[in-house]
């Protein structure tokens, strides 16, 4: 006994057949009152044997010689079932039927022609028994092989057609299962080719290049390895850049479209953004944003989704093609995977990027340290002590003529040393603050609000919410740290102000967001004027505030108008949702 995968077709014909002619048997032996013979009991082994095809074809399963077997039953039924009742005068002489139709369908036009022969022969013999006559020896034996021709020639084109649709089926299969191999070979690539390239450029053009070649695997047009014939895909990668999505890479886009921004702030893209949405629509004629795309004018079948990590959105990827619902359900599988895996690209070129450029700017960060303690002693303790130097040249001289005067020119050498001596030691103190580590960030800032008082006699008032600055990683506190440090020297150099103030608390609502103020009630300036004309200034006080304010993901706003003083705000998320909400601009209060 062997089983098979699939349904074997025949032996369900040919049992659903049985069951017709059995059925047919009985109401003939009914009519003819005949059902109550003895002989009739054969019927009840046929009923059995086709109850045992029945549960062998349910499993699948046939015997060693099945159609064999079967047909040869068949046959010693019907020819035993058709001496019995009487031969050609009998009630059931048409049971014949039965193994003309098993053996055309078992073994086509040859079986159903031997079967039909068989019968013939049996009938031939019963008329010459009975001396019925030659109309009776011809015509039923003629009849009989008929039919065996005609459900021969029937089930071999039958049988033709179920081989056929076979094929095609197996041929569908293969072609699904090829299909399926090419994409993920596509997606294998992509995520080879991905991990081993930092280059974001790089990324951004192999992902929709993977894109269209995984989306046309199954074109019969197409050949392995090469470029569709009828590439009709249209492709961007469009990346924020601040607040605006920009098109980062592209395919099929003209010039024109390369250089378009959108704020994705209403229709399809704010959808895709906001709610994390993947959209397919059958056009973008009516949206607000995306009808600018003259790429996108002739497609009647758009897919859009969003490259997301966790509450960090880098941009949109965006398919269009002329044909209506070509973007399947496969299709945006495969497209979804291949985003999910450039997404994940994105996110390791840009850290990388990012690291490289934190490098650029820390490397750039010391040099504008180097200079600017080379400023600040140049312009500070140097000049100090070359006075030193000059007043003792002078006191020397005058221990010559006049010692009170002398006395006097001592006492004023060693009030400078130790003011020289205290802004050498404010100096240290800006350059590493040791009781930022020891003590936290309170004390550091109140310390040096004391050294600024001390060194240079502004009054520095620190306020300090103890447990939000403690809540506050170390990293952190070290970059804010030296934010009020830069902002107060601008104040203290600029402002001519009583009073600087550095402030600190929790955004109202908004417990994960603390709020930095630096203010004063000084001169005030034109901010948007100063930073028109900032690059050609000396001073990158500004650009420092803004590159710190960077380093710890926030947010700077600088208020101020000439004679009303000057704040500074920094907005700083102490969490990746915190991060999100403010950048996303969701921050109430």
């Amino acid at each position: 006994m062997y089983k098979s995968d699939t349904p074997f077709i025949a032996d369900w014909f040919v049992i659903s057949l049985r069951w017709l002619v059995l059925l047919g048997v009985i109401v003939s032996l009914s009519i003819s009152d005949a059902l109550a013979s003895w002989g009739n009991a054969i019927l009840a082994l046929l009923v059995f044997w086709n109850i045992i095809l029945t549960w062998l074809a349910g499993l699948n399963r046939r015997l060693p010689n099945h159609r064999e077997i079967s047909l040869l039953i068949d046959l010693g039924v019907s020819v035993g079932f058709f001496w019995i009742q009487g031969g050609l005068s009998g009630p059931a002489t048409w049971v014949g039927i039965l193994p003309i139709i098993s053996g055309a369908l078992y073994f086509d036009l040859r079986g159903g022609l031997l079967a039909s022969l068989i019968i013939a022969i049996v009938q031939a013999s019963d008329a010459l028994l009975h001396n019925m006559g030659i109309l009776w020896l011809v015509f039923p034996a003629l009849i009989t092989i008929l039919l065996g021709a005609f459900f021969g020639f029937i089930s071999q084109q039958m049988i033709n057609q179920l081989r056929l649709m076979r094929v095609k089926q197996t041929e569908e299969r293969e072609r699904e299962n090829r299909t399926e191999t090419e994409r993920m070979r596509a997606i294998y690539k992509l995520s080879s080719t991905l991990t081993a390239t930092l280059s974001y450029k790089r990324v951004l053009d192999m992902a929709l290049e993977i894109s269209t070649s995984a989306l046309h695997v199954d074109d019969p047009e197409q050949t392995q390895d090469t470029t569709p014939k009828d590439d009709r895909l249209i492709s961007g990668v469009l990346l924020f850049d601040g607040q605006e999505l920009v098109v980062g890479s592209a395919r099929r886009f003209p010039q024109a479209d390369l250089r378009m921004t959108f704020p994705a702030k209403e229709g399809l893209l704010h959808r895709v953004v906001e709610d994390d949405e993947n959209v397919v629509t059958d056009g973008v004629k009516n949206d607000p944003e995306l009808k600018r795309l003259i790429s996108l004018n002739n497609c009647q079948s758009v897919h859009c989704f969003s490259l997301r990590t966790g509450f960090n959105v880098y941009g949109v990827l965006l398919f269009g093609h002329p044909e209506p619902k070509y973007f399947t359900r496969d299709r945006c599988e495969v497209l979804g995977i291949i985003g999910r895996q450039a997404t994940i690209a994105i996110q390791n070129a840009r850290l990388y990027q990012d690291l490289a450029d934190e490098k650029e700017r820390m490397a750039e960060a010391q040099e504008e340290a180097r200079k600017k303690l080379a400023r600040d002693l140049h312009d500070g303790p140097t000049q100090s002590v070359a006075a030193i130097a000059m007043r003792v040249n002078l006191a020397r001289r005058m221990l010559e003529r006049d010692q009170g005067s002398a006395a006097d020119e001592l006492v004023k050498i060693e009030d400078l040393a130790r003011r020289t001596t205290k802004e050498i030691r404010h100096m240290l103190f800006t350059l590493r603050p040791l009781v930022l580590e020891s003590q936290g960030l309170t004390a550091a800032l109140q310390q040096m609000a004391e050294k600024i008082k001390e060194t240079f006699g502004q009054e520095v008032v620190v306020q300090i919410d103890e447990k939000l600055a403690d809540d506050i990683e170390m990293g952190k506190k070290g970059i804010i740290f030296y934010l009020v440090e830069e902002a107060v020297n601008n104040a203290r150099k600029h402002a001519q102000a009583a009073r600087i103030y550095v402030r600190l608390s929790a955004v109202k609502n908004e417990p994960e967001i603390a709020w930095l103020q630096i203010a004063d009630e000084g001169l005030g300036f034109d901010v948007d004027a100063i930073t028109k004309s900032y690059d050609k200034r000396g001073s990158l006080g500004m650009v420092n505030l803004r590159e710190r304010t960077e380093l710890i993901n926030g947010l700077l706003h600088i208020d101020s108008a000439p004679g009303k003083g000057t704040r500074v705000n920094v907005y700083i998320p102490l969490s990746e949702e915190a991060s999100d909400k403010l950048h996303h601009g969701r921050v109430e209060g």
